[in-house]
């Protein structure tokens, strides 16, 4: 297991649930401020149908238009099937394919028009175009510490999806908090059970928070082993389902704060700082 932290920051994530276009040349300034901070990995877009998230329908165009050269940043890119597997495989900057894989049935409809069974064949297919492209997948357990929806969920459950998926090859594996039901019980109960039983997938927490509890969150996760987490500067983003608005995505400010108390944040101060008035201006504007 890796010992550093990783701290993976998701302008996607951020982005996309706002309504308003935010313009290409935003985008792109925005992300250029993220890459010199020295995040492990910047979740920058995704390959989706524009039908369904029409904020990332440029990703392509962003992507072209980044400076890479002065980074040690690697892109990730969400897709949803094949089709955007294909697309984002042609890209050699783009490092990850991340693949939300639900536990719930009826969120995987809702986010993939899916069924679960369906889902693994997908994602089999998706491993099989990763390989070939020189790419890594991650997996998103999404509704991985419960759901709305009734669907069956307890501990198990994810253990046996985490089995299954590492048997097809899976090798990062991110547990995902998608309406910030996780409480840091839950969050200790899993990572502690699975990281040991599980030592070749690097498993990171896709954490949704109120302003009150991440704390607590991020606290359990690290202790429990987790070395891998993802942030939203100012906590913009998260879940449209989530019943609580003030229920977004992990603030990297906080995971920040967290990791220097601890001596494990290698991290641009600076640069972050820039980052985040940037991130003021693109997300109070178009919010």
């Amino acid at each position: 297991m890796q010992n550093k932290v990783k701290i993976i920051e998701c302008p996607r994530d951020a982005m996309q649930g706002i309504k308003d276009f935010i313009p290409t040349e935003n985008k792109v300034q925005y992300i250029q401020s993220l890459l010199r901070v020295g995040f492990d990995t910047i979740d920058f877009g995704s390959f989706v149908s524009p039908k369904a998230i029409p904020q990332m329908v440029d990703t392509a165009e962003v992507l072209s238009k980044l400076d890479l050269s002065k980074t040690t940043s690697k892109l990730l890119a969400i897709i949803a099937n094949t089709r955007g597997a294909d697309d984002a495989s042609k890209y050699s900057e783009i490092n990850y394919l991340g693949y939300p894989f639900s536990i719930s049935e009826n969120f995987q409809m809702r986010n993939t028009h899916k069924t679960i069974a369906e889902s693994v064949v997908t994602l089999s297919k998706i491993l099989e175009i990763a390989n070939k492209s020189g790419k890594e997948v991650v997996v998103y357990i999404s509704m991985g510490f419960g759901n709305p929806y009734g669907d069956p969920w307890n501990v198990d459950i994810v253990g046996e999806w985490t089995e299954k998926l590492s048997k097809m090859g899976v090798k990062i594996l991110s547990l995902s908090d998608t309406i910030g039901s996780s409480n840091a019980e839950s969050i200790d109960y899993l990572f502690s059970n699975l990281i040991p039983q599980y030592p070749n997938i690097e498993f990171g927490a896709h954490l949704h928070t109120t302003p009150s509890t991440w704390f607590e969150k991020v606290d359990a996760a690290y202790k429990a082993g987790c070395k891998r987490f993802d942030g939203a500067i100012q906590g913009f983003g998260g879940c449209p389902m989530a019943k609580d608005e003030l229920t977004g995505n992990m603030p990297t400010e906080k995971l920040l704060s967290y990791f220097t108390s601890n001596k494990n944040n290698s991290l641009n101060a600076l640069s972050f700082e820039s980052a985040y008035n940037e991130a003021s201006k693109v997300f109070n504007f178009y919010h």
